[in-house]
């Protein structure tokens, strides 16, 4: 059935009053969120074994002074939302970062998960600009377990010191996909590697990202982070520049954009990242090669406006994902954004249900 409008939540202020605003705006889903991660951490369900809740809630304790580390504003946004929402800090780094938290789990325990529970998550694709009528453009769906799909949010940002940014996300999280107003668009795709450590999530690492003013800038933000777990990051900027980058805790591998669109989904495709990549379901590992696949066909002649990439997002046979046993993974949204205009659309759920809404930017904190 069609999903109503995404919801906005707009929030402002220091990096304290941004927290709380978050977490008291969603206390009680944020809780209940919490503790379906926390349950499925020490189900042993991804570790390769069973945990006890205080063990989880330990190796998510041990990963506090690595986001303090990376960005002091950003952890205290972490933790005033964390207070608001009545959860503990280590709970919200679990809540926040689920996927980069399991792979430290991992690499913790020494634990492998079933093949099937590695979720397969986004297609996503930077157009560069000489392809487009009005500038260049990122775009992907957020595909994941389809019980995430209620927790959807779009979160408006005016941080004093940082520019004001579009950042879709879920609920007690602070940030997966978005788009700042110096025009610095930043999304990405799983990736499961076997070199977690108790680093910093990648949500923290996007929210960094968006605080720059160039795609060079957030590709220095990136390579500097002590990461977690294993993602892809794409980056692209209102001047063209377009980056990918397969992170890895221990190696990154970064392309950058040259006349052909980039698209990347859930498998590396490096050498140095495939190395310390965990194996994939047979499915699944043919579900991230179809979808690269069908990307590059979109995309392959033609101009390309946003009509083309909305499409592409709700490409039936490959892209725009149905939950079906065994994975029950579905696109549970998906983000267009075109830097150099500052458009931003977004899709709550699946996009060949739902419609695009146009979000426009939140005004500068103190306007």
């Amino acid at each position: 059935m069609p999903r109503p409008p995404i919801r906005i939540l707009d929030v402002a202020g220091s990096p304290s009053e941004i927290g709380t605003a978050h977490g008291l705006a969603y206390a009680e889903e944020i809780r209940a969120y919490t503790r379906d991660r926390v349950d499925l951490v020490a189900s042993g369900l991804w570790s390769g074994g069973p945990l006890m809740r205080s063990e989880v809630l330990g190796i998510a304790d041990s990963m506090l002074p690595a986001h303090e580390s990376f960005d002091a504003d950003l952890h205290t946004e972490m933790l005033a939302l964390a207070d608001a929402a009545n959860i503990t800090p280590g709970e919200a780094i679990i809540v926040g970062g689920f996927t980069d938290f399991v792979d430290t789990v991992r690499a913790v325990v020494g634990g492998l998960p079933p093949l099937t529970v590695v979720e397969d998550d986004c297609t996503a694709v930077i157009v560069p600009d000489h392809r487009t009528a009005d500038g260049g453009f990122f775009g992907q769906t957020w595909d994941m377990h389809d019980t995430a799909t209620d927790h959807v949010l779009l979160l408006r940002v005016s941080p004093d010191d940082a520019p004001p940014a579009v950042v879709f996300t879920t609920t007690g999280c602070l940030g997966q996909i978005g788009m700042n107003s110096e025009g610095v668009c930043v999304g990405i795709n799983n990736l499961v590697g076997m070199d977690g450590q108790a680093g910093v999530n990648w949500t923290s690492v996007v929210r960094g990202m968006l605080k720059t003013a160039t795609a060079d800038e957030a590709l220095d933000v990136l390579l500097g982070a002590e990461l977690a777990g294993a993602h892809n990051f794409l980056i692209f900027d209102k001047h063209g520049t377009g980056h990918n980058v397969e992170a890895m805790p221990s190696v990154q591998a970064v392309t950058t954009m040259m006349d052909e669109p980039l698209a990347h989904t859930n498998h590396t495709t490096h050498p140095d990242t495939t190395e310390v990549q965990a194996d994939k379901d047979h499915g699944l590992m043919a579900s991230s090669v179809a979808r690269l696949s069908k990307a590059h066909d979109l995309l392959a002649e033609d101009l390309v406006d946003e009509e083309r990439i909305f499409d592409l997002t709700r490409e039936p046979d490959a892209i725009c994902q149905l939950a079906v046993e065994p994975y029950h993974i579905e696109s549970s949204g998906a983000a267009v954004m075109r830097p150099s205009t500052g458009d931003f659309w977004a899709c709550w759920g699946r996009p060949a249900e739902n419609d695009y809404q146009h979000i426009p930017f939140p005004e500068p904190a103190g306007e």
